[in-house]
């Protein structure tokens, strides 16, 4: 970059009115991945980091602000990838496709030496996002990060004292092997890290995260889900939570005392600080590998500001208040696109998944990435469901158009069709209405829950989301259980083609990618 350029974005940082948020970087910002040995949970291994630290830092902006990242991949570690692509989680990216950084749909990986802008604005959406690699299993091996768009306006302004970097709460699942080493499909992680601290089962007391309080205080954490695999059921003993956003959509006040969050979700919720001056757990309990949290395993630290500092003491309880998806109500225009009835849309798709033992199939196809990222291919002419690639996983979407997609579950001759469920599914570009939750055979049009990312249940459920074909460009749709995904449980939505090219213009720089890429030797990939 030039002097002249790195002046101008230091000029345009300067000038950002972004919510200050200590410790936080962005909107404008530099974004260095390589890698590093560290110890999170006591035990030490080589992991991708995100400007020398795990998890990433915190990337901040307004509401309406141009986020202009500059990813610079100095990644050295040939097991993990030394190519790399980011995906900021939730945001819309209307009109910059080519920015939503999933390999081979949206973009050509960024080589090892080189770095990629992502220059992007977020008109109308606020709350709590992440960021991460999307290319391969490399999240798992570190490159995952909080990402927070701040409103101004927060119609929940009045609820909270305090929303700031110091209230953000990642939840990972961590492995001492790195992804591509290990199993294809593994049964648990070694360990759970909130904050980017815990430990593992026959390890040593590493430390935790402590999250400070004060006693009388209000608090909006924002709890992020940064997870490969597990989901995770959290609470915060001796306290309720009152759930006010979704996956960056406001929903109305939910008081709940445990959260069920799958890999990707987030959720905000206010935390009242009335309880005795004392330390509390933290649990955010796996739904595979060590569930329990003895010794401080799965586990964090709530401590009120002047309790001494020490573990705590508190035991958990059974949840009779656990949040239910279909309780969620959306704050501002709750009713589901199309007709109140069923089949009223425009396109409904049923998604029929299958497994063979080692790779996942929607529909009959497995998603294998195609070496033409799909925008290439519509940007160079491809227009229909026969002309993209790959073969049969690619649908193609109409205009300003109401779609419903169904995602049932079913169990044949004692074997489910999709093992490893629940199944979290994220469609970029979108959030949705999810007229049908798991765990319910209700469908609700009117006031729905309103995410991007859905659990898609157990056998005998049949998830069903509704939403608008108004984000031209190629969506992918796709399990976020990372091993799934790499094991094909995707496809493409590729929504809105005649207009791809003229809503998306994409930079010389992306047009660089893949000659670059394309040129790597199989050691630098």
């Amino acid at each position: 970059m030039g002097r002249l350029q790195s002046l101008i974005r230091s000029v345009v940082l300067s000038l950002s009115l972004c919510h200050v948020v200590r410790g936080a970087i962005g909107p404008v910002t530099d974004l260095t991945i390589s890698n590093a040995d560290i110890t999170p949970d006591g035990y030490t291994r080589a992991a991708v980091v995100m400007n020398g630290v795990f998890p990433g830092p915190l990337i901040a902006g307004n509401k309406g602000d141009n986020f202009q990242i500059n990813v610079i991949d100095n990644l050295s570690n040939e097991t993990m990838l030394k190519s790399t692509t980011i995906h900021w989680h939730g945001l819309f990216q209307h009109g910059t496709n080519w920015a939503d950084g999933a390999a081979f749909v949206n973009q050509c990986p960024i080589a090892t030496g080189n770095s990629f802008l992502y220059d992007f604005t977020v008109p109308d959406q606020a709350g709590t996002f992440w960021y991460h690699s999307h290319l391969s299993t490399q999240y798992c091996d570190g490159l995952r990060g909080p990402l927070v768009v701040y409103d101004p306006a927060d119609p929940y302004a009045d609820l909270y004292d305090v929303d700031d970097d110091s209230t953000v709460i990642t939840l990972s699942d961590w492995y001492h092997t790195a992804a591509k080493l290990g199993p294809a499909f593994p049964l648990g992680a070694d360990s759970v890290l909130i904050n980017g601290l815990g430990r593992y089962s026959g390890g040593n007391a590493s430390e935790l995260a402590v999250i400070t309080v004060e006693q009388g205080k209000r608090y909006r954490f924002r709890l992020v889900s940064l997870s490969c695999d597990p989901n995770f059921t959290f609470s915060i003993d001796g306290h309720n939570m009152t759930v006010i956003e979704v996956d960056g959509v406001n929903h109305e006040p939910l008081t709940v005392d445990s959260i069920q969050i799958f890999a990707a979700q987030r959720y905000s919720f206010v935390l009242n600080a009335t309880e005795a001056i004392d330390n509390y757990w933290i649990r955010a309990i796996p739904n595979t590998g060590t569930v329990d949290t003895t010794g401080g395993l799965n586990s964090a630290i709530l401590r009120y500001s002047g309790a001494d500092e020490v573990d705590p003491t508190t035991n958990a309880t059974t949840s009779v208040i656990p949040l239910t998806e279909s309780d969620l109500v959306p704050l501002d225009n709750p009713a589901a696109p199309g007709d109140p009835v069923a089949g009223g849309v425009d396109l409904a798709l049923n998604l029929n998944f299958s497994f063979n033992g080692t790779n996942f199939f929607i529909n009959g196809d497995t998603f294998v990435p195609p070496t033409v990222p799909v925008l290439l291919q519509i940007l160079s002419g491809a227009q229909s469901a026969t002309q993209l690639l790959p073969n049969g996983s690619v649908y193609v979407l109409p205009s300003n158009s109401t779609i419903e997609v169904s995602f049932p579950i079913i169990t044949t001759d004692g074997a489910t069709n999709a093992p490893g469920a629940p199944h979290p599914f994220h469609l970029h570009g979108h959030t949705f209405s999810v007229v049908r939750s798991a765990g319910s055979s209700e469908y609700n049009y009117v006031n729905p829950p309103q995410r991007d990312t859905v659990s898609t249940g157990n056998p005998g459920d049949n998830v069903t989301i509704r939403f608008t074909t108004d984000n031209p460009g190629p969506w992918f749709l796709h399990c976020h259980i990372d091993f799934h995904l790499e094991a094909g449980f995707a496809i493409v939505f590729a929504e809105d083609t005649p207009d791809v090219a003229s809503v998306n213009t994409v930079p010389t720089a992306w047009s660089d990618l893949c000659p670059t890429y394309d040129a790597l030797s199989s050691s630098d990939l």
